[in-house]
């Protein structure tokens, strides 16, 4: 069985692996896609594929959708030359129930895979067509938080970035410099409406988007590379919109267990890759079951019928609350929290850390505690049913699979999301966030994992992250064993209104940050005790 066109024929022997096959005609779909593009996807990895991907495999179940979707990689080209283009674009679904049950399925629903490369000029003419096309109507992201980020912490551009605004649209190379020149493309052809929707985790992320994407329209204006009109035609909301979107399913790293059971079966060729930009991915997709999209309805040119695929369409207010509940409360804080924690006392699994007496107590405080404090009601999704079933059944759910090392990577790209809106909330509604504890915890608790060394003195590798190189260099001369060796090294980062969108100490809380990172360096096992002291 392999996963391939030619291969889902053998329509028997997939049957008797238990694993479901798309019901409508999958090369139908993709030739509609390419002759009229109506989604185009960018960030084409593991939740895109299993999630966004399912869902445009329902509604093509459903006859709701006539066309897959147009996926572009920005970033990993490794992707498409080792994932997708072997498999004919196919993807292998996998959802790991709590009860050990799996639900396995293709999806066929990813109609073409491009790479957004403005030096391949094949590509980035295909590219240019399918943004004139008038029958687009959407361009969703999942690019993670650093994707859209312009600027360093100190407010000065990225390199990359000033490279993309002097040399203009024709040689873009980062994800928003892309995104921009098709855009202008788009523009010169037909100024065609079109919604541009992000689905990252991060806070407000539409108006995030629309930041990016008007910034280098009006830095490519004063370079004279687009002129004024273009930039009017981004800025114009009838024209191109950019909706706030909250997007949650948990998607670990692909499993090899899972890959070789899969191989097992009879499907060939499923064992997980690492590319050359350290994208853990596979031709199959594992993931949970339990999955929330809630996206404010503005599409200026149409949509799919995405509610038929049990996404919420609703308005920008509903969103942001929905948003804030999972991304500063309810979800990401306490995976944040609780990843650093796990790395250093050396946990693999997230599951197994759940066990933990000490990070179960952590978890709950700053969830429960903290969180629910100045949590925003939804409506639509209860605040305390989503925290509930998170604790109680999606983070515990031991076949997950979900590493303490995964929940580490990009986190300081979103630690002011994840933390630093509800140290505000505290400000603003006491006066300083000095009631907070948990809070503080993780964050000594994440500076403490960068410093890589575990509770026992072994080393582990960081995930990735654009300021782990950094932070370890500011951090390099701090000690373990030598409390003392701790002088001013976190002010730098404890201040920073870029990284956390509050100075912490004017909020109250950086002196006791310090004091916490200062007590978990004072030698084996005194991370594990400094978190007892302050929970007890």
């Amino acid at each position: 069985m392999k996963l391939t066109i030619s291969g889902l024929k053998e329509q028997e022997s997939w049957e008797k692996a238990g694993i479901k096959l798309p019901g409508y005609d999958v090369e139908a779909a993709a030739k509609a896609a390419k002759e009229n593009p109506r989604w185009v996807h960018f960030g084409i990895g593991n939740i895109f594929r299993i999630f966004l991907g399912g869902i445009a495999d329902t509604l093509l179940e459903e006859s709701e959708m006539d066309c897959g979707i147009t996926c572009v990689e920005s970033f990993d080209y490794d992707v498409v030359d080792k994932i997708y283009d072997p498999y004919d674009n196919l993807v292998l679904s996998v959802i790991l129930n709590s009860d050990g049950t799996q639900e396995k399925r293709v999806l066929g629903s990813l109609s073409e895979a491009l790479k957004a490369q403005s030096c391949d000029g094949a590509a980035w003419e295909r590219l240019k067509e399918i943004f004139s096309s008038e029958s687009l109507q959407m361009v969703s992201f999942t690019i993670t938080e650093k994707g859209y980020a312009l600027k360093k912490a100190d407010g000065t551009f990225f390199g990359f970035i000033e490279k993309d605004i002097e040399e203009g649209p024709e040689k873009a190379t980062s994800a928003m410099a892309i995104v921009t020149a098709m855009l202008f493309e788009r523009y010169r052809k037909n100024k065609a409406p079109l919604a541009l929707v992000s689905m990252d985790n991060c806070s407000q992320n539409g108006k995030l988007l629309s930041e990016s994407v008007l910034t280098m329209a009006r830095e490519w204006e004063k370079n004279g590379f687009v002129d004024e009109g273009f930039v009017s035609y981004v800025s114009d909301k009838a024209k191109i919109s950019f909706p706030w979107t909250m997007i949650d399913k948990i998607t670990p790293r692909p499993s090899e267990k899972i890959a070789d059971a899969l191989e097992a079966s009879g499907v060939e060729d499923m064992q997980p890759v690492i590319t050359s930009k350290r994208t853990y991915i596979a031709p199959f997709v594992n993931a949970e079951g339990p999955q929330y999209l809630v996206i404010e309805d503005d599409f200026p040119n149409g949509r799919p019928a995405l509610e038929k695929a049990g996404v919420y369409m609703t308005d920008r207010d509903t969103v942001n609350k929905s948003e804030r509940m999972k991304v500063t409360v309810c979800l990401n804080p306490i995976h944040t929290a609780l990843g650093p924690y796990g790395c250093v006392l050396g946990y693999d699994l997230f599951s197994d850390e759940m066990k933990d007496a000490d990070m179960l107590k952590l978890g709950n405080l700053v969830g429960y505690g903290e969180g629910m404090e100045v949590v925003p009601d939804p409506v639509i999704l209860s605040p305390k049913k989503f925290l509930d079933e998170l604790m109680q059944d999606r983070f515990p759910n031991p076949y997950l699979g979900d590493t303490c090392l995964r929940l580490c990577t990009d986190s300081s790209q979103g630690l002011g999301v994840r933390f630093g809106v509800t140290v505000k909330a505290y400000v603003e509604k006491y006066g300083d966030a000095k009631k907070l504890i948990g809070i503080p915890l993780a964050i000594a608790g994440w500076l403490r994992y960068l410093l890589g060394v575990d509770d026992k003195g072994g080393t582990y590798e960081l995930a990735p992250d654009p300021m782990a190189k950094e932070m370890q260099e500011r951090l390099a001369d701090i000690v373990i064993g030598d409390p003392s060796s701790l002088t001013d090294q976190l002010k730098w980062i404890l201040s920073n209104e870029n990284v956390f969108f509050i100075n912490l100490y004017e909020a109250g809380i950086g002196e006791l940050i310090e004091d916490i990172f200062r007590e978990e360096i004072k030698g084996p096992g005194a991370v594990r005790a400094t978190v007892q002291k302050y929970l007890g």
